[in-house]
C-alpha cells in the first residue's frame, strides 16, 4: 500500500473522504467544482456533524473520484490525535470492504498538523489488520488498499516525514497483532523465537534466544518451572538495538505466554481461548523493536520476551511448589495461573544482566486492573514518579490511554512467602498492585515501569476504526517514550 501527502489529489480515485468539523462554514481548496458543491449541500441539510457521522454520495460529474464521503470530525475543540486516527481508519475499513482501493483524504490539520497526518497514516494502516488468517473461499478477505493520498495545501516537508512515520509505527503495530493472533497450535515458544529473529534480521537487530538447555545452564528457573508442563518448552527472546554507542541501554520486558490454561489451577472453559492473546506482552516487545529499528534513532534499547507455555500436565509445577529465580530469590507457588509475573522476574534480571538500567515491561497480567480500568486504559506502575509522569504525558499527546495505579508498601506485605521468599499472588484484594509489588522485587532497585495491557490487548467487541482481535494498542506510546528517554537522557 502507498500513502502519501500530495497538494491535489489524483483522478480515477474509488472514493474522495471529506472530514468537517460541526458547524464549519470552511471549504477545503484543491477539490473540483462537483465535489465542493455536493459539500455545499451536506451543509446545508446539516449532514455529517456528530463525530464520525456519514454521508456517502455516488459521484457522476466528477473526474476526482466515484464516491464522494463526508464525515463528521465533531467540534473543532473536541478534535484530538485520538479522534484524528480513528476518523482515518472508520473511513479506510469501510471503503476498503466495499471494495475501494484508490482513497483520497482532505482531512483538518491546522497547528498539529504533523501530529494530526501521522495519526491519519496509523489509522488507515491500523484498519488493514483483519483477524480471519485462516478463513477459506467466500470467507477469505482478499480486499486491499492499494493507494492513499492525504490532501495537503502545506509545502511543510514535516507532514509528508510523519506520514511515513506514522505507517512505519502502524506496521509495527500490525506486526505485534499478527504474532498475538496466531491460534496456539501455530505459535509457541519456540515458533515467536523464529518468527523474531527472522524480523531482527530483516530489520538489523542483533538476537540471540535461550533455549531450554540454556536456560537450566544459567539458571532460569522461574521460566522453567511455568513451562515444565508443556511439550513446547520455553524460550527467552533478546533483540538488541543499538543506536548510541555507549550510552545505557533501556530495557523492555515482555510476557509471552503463547497459551494460558491456567496451568494445574485450570481456568475455566468460557473464553479460554482468549488466552493466546496472554503472549501480547510479547508480541508488543517486538513489534517496539520493529519499528526503533526501523526509525533509527539515537538510543539503546534491549527488548526481552520470556515465552513459555502454562499447561496442566503430569509434570506440570503445582500449587505449593516453591521454585528458584535467576535473581536468586525463591517464590512460593499459590495458583499457578499467576504465571505471568514468574516468568517476567526471570525477564527483568536478564534484560538487568545484559545491561539494562531503565526497566519497562508490558504484560496481559492480572483481571484485577480490567476490573479496575476496563478495556479503556491501560494499568501504569512504577518505582519513578518523574519518569512516569512523562510517560503519561506522552500517553495523552499520543492519543493512548494511560493511568496510574498505587504501589505502595503493603502490597509487597501481602506477597511474603512463609516457605519461601514470595508467594506468586497477593490473594483477591488489590490483584494488580500486588502483582507489580511482585515484579518490583526483580528490578534491582533501576528505575523501572510495569504496563498491566490486560484490558486494552485485545477488545471485546469490534470498532468501526478498528478489528476485533488484538490491538496494539499503547506501542505508539511506548516507542516516543523511548525516544524520548534515550535522547534526553543526561
Amino acid at each position: 500500500m502507498r500513502i502519501r501527502v500530495e497538494s491535489k489529489l489524483p483522478e480515477g480515485l474509488d472514493a474522495v473522504v471529506v472530514a468537517r468539523f460541526s458547524g464549519s462554514e470552511e471549504v477545503p481548496a484543491g477539490l473540483d467544482q462537483a465535489v465542493t458543491g455536493l459539500l455545499g449541500k451536506v451543509k446545508e441539510i446539516g449532514g455529517a456533524e456528530k463525530f464520525l457521522e456519514t454521508e456517502n454520495i455516488l459521484l457522476t460529474d466528477s473526474t476526482t473520484a466515484k464516491r464522494l464521503v463526508v464525515m463528521g470530525a465533531g467540534k473543532q475543540e473536541d478534535f484530538d490525535v485520538m479522534k484524528a486516527r480513528q476518523l482515518a481508519g472508520t473511513a479506510a475499513r469501510s471503503l476498503r470492504k466495499k471494495g475501494a482501493q484508490k482513497l483520497g483524504f482532505v482531512f483538518p490539520a491546522g497547528e498539529k498538523g504533523p501530529d494530526y497526518f501521522q495519526a491519519y497514516a496509523e489509522g488507515v494502516v491500523l484498519s488493514t489488520f483483519e483477524p480471519g488468517f485462516y478463513h477459506t473461499g467466500e470467507n477469505k478477505d482478499t480486499k486491499v488498499l492499494e493507494d492513499v493520498v492525504f490532501l495537503s495545501a502545506s509545502s511543510d516537508a514535516t507532514l509528508k516525514d510523519r506520514v511515513e512515520r506514522g505507517v512505519v509505527v502502524a506496521e509495527g503495530q500490525n506486526f505485534a497483532r499478527t504474532l498475538a493472533n496466531e491460534p496456539p497450535n501455530n505459535m509457541y515458544p519456540a515458533r515467536l523465537a523464529e518468527e523474531a529473529e527472522k524480523m531482527s534480521k530483516e530489520v538489523g537487530l542483533d538476537f540471540h534466544v535461550l533455549d531450554e538447555k540454556q536456560l537450566e545452564e544459567g539458571g532460569f528457573k522461574a521460566i522453567l518451572a511455568v513451562g515444565q508442563g508443556s511439550i513446547h518448552p520455553p524460550r527467552m527472546i533478546v533483540m538488541k538495538y543499538n543506536g548510541a554507542g555507549d550510552a545505557p541501554y533501556i530495557g523492555v520486558v515482555g510476557k509471552g505466554i503463547t497459551f494460558d490454561s491456567g496451568g494445574i489451577s485450570i481456568k475455566p472453559a468460557e473464553s479460554m481461548d482468549q488466552m493466546k492473546f496472554d503472549m501480547s506482552g510479547g508480541a508488543w516487545t517486538i513489534g517496539t523493536m520493529r519499528i526503533l529499528a526501523q526509525l533509527k534513532p539515537k538510543i539503546n534499547v534491549i527488548g526481552v520476551v520470556a515465552a513459555a507455555e502454562n499447561l496442566p500436565s503430569g509434570s506440570a509445577y503445582r500449587p505449593g511448589d516453591v521454585v528458584g529465580s535467576l535473581e536468586g530469590k525463591t517464590i512460593e507457588v499459590l495458583n499457578t495461573d499467576a504465571e505471568g509475573r514468574i516468568v517476567l522476574a526471570d525477564g527483568l534480571a536478564y534484560a538487568r544482566k545484559l545491561g539494562a538500567t531503565r526497566l519497562i515491561d508490558m504484560a496481559t497480567l492480572t483481571g484485577a486492573a480490567v476490573v479496575a480500568v476496563g478495556h479503556v486504559a491501560t494499568a501504569v506502575f512504577t518505582s519513578d514518579q518523574a519518569w512516569t509522569d512523562k510517560f503519561l504525558q506522552i500517553a495523552r499527546e499520543d492519543g493512548e490511554r494511560a493511568w496510574q495505579l498505587p504501589l505502595f508498601p503493603e502490597y509487597t506485605e501481602q506477597i511474603r512467602g512463609t516457605t519461601g521468599d514470595l508467594l506468586n499472588t497477593g490473594g483477591r484484594w488489590g490483584g494488580a498492585s500486588t502483582a507489580a509489588a511482585f515484579l518490583k522485587e526483580f528490578t534491582g532497585g533501576v528505575p523501572w515501569i510495569h504496563l498491566d495491557i490486560a484490558g486494552t490487548a485485545h477488545p471485546e467487541s469490534e470498532k468501526p476504526y478498528i478489528a476485533k482481535g488484538s490491538s496494539g494498542q499503547i506501542i505508539r506510546t511506548l516507542v516516543d517514550f523511548l525516544i524520548d528517554t534515550g535522547e534526553n537522557a543526561a
